[in-house]
C-alpha cells in the first residue's frame, strides 16, 4: 500500500491516492473546469502532504483539509490567519469553484451568497477600554 493510501484512504478518496494527494486533485480539477485558483501547495512532509491544501491569492488563502469518516472537504478562508468563512461540501470541483471565486475577489457575503454550503464567520470585537 502506497503512502498516500494509507494516509487517504482508499475507501473514501480513490481519485485523491490515484493523483499524488488533495493537493494535486485540486490543481488538475481546477484546470479541468478551467478555473484559476492561485498557487497550491501541500505540506512536504508527513501525513498532511496528502491530506490538505492550500491555495494562495492577493485576497488571502483557502486552506482544505478531509474528513476522516465520511467523504468531505473541509473548506477555511483566511485572511491574515483569521479564518472568515468555512464550510465543507462532498465535491471537489466546488472546492476549486470556491477558491476560484475568492481569488476573483468576491467578498465573503457574496461567496456565502453564492455557494450556500459557506458560512461566515462572525468574530467578537475587542473590548474597548474605558478611559476614567
Amino acid at each position: 500500500m502506497s503512502e498516500a493510501s494509507t494516509a487517504l484512504g482508499v475507501r473514501l478518496y480513490p481519485d485523491l491516492v490515484e493523483r499524488g494527494g488533495l493537493a494535486p486533485a485540486l490543481i488538475e480539477t481546477a484546470a479541468h473546469h478551467g478555473l484559476d485558483v492561485g498557487r497550491v501547495t501541500a505540506p512536504e512532509q508527513g501525513r498532511a502532504r496528502f491530506t490538505c491544501a492550500e491555495l494562495h491569492s492577493d485576497e488571502g488563502v483557502v486552506c482544505v483539509g478531509l474528513g476522516s469518516q465520511a467523504r468531505y472537504f473541509m473548506i477555511d478562508i483566511r485572511v491574515s490567519g483569521e479564518v472568515l468563512a468555512r464550510g465543507d461540501v462532498m465535491d471537489l470541483a466546488q472546492v476549486a469553484q470556491v477558491a476560484a471565486a475568492w481569488r476573483a475577489g468576491l467578498t465573503v457575503a457574496e461567496l456565502t451568497a453564492r455557494f450556500p454550503f459557506m458560512e461566515e464567520i462572525k468574530h467578537r470585537s475587542a473590548p474597548v477600554a474605558q478611559v476614567s
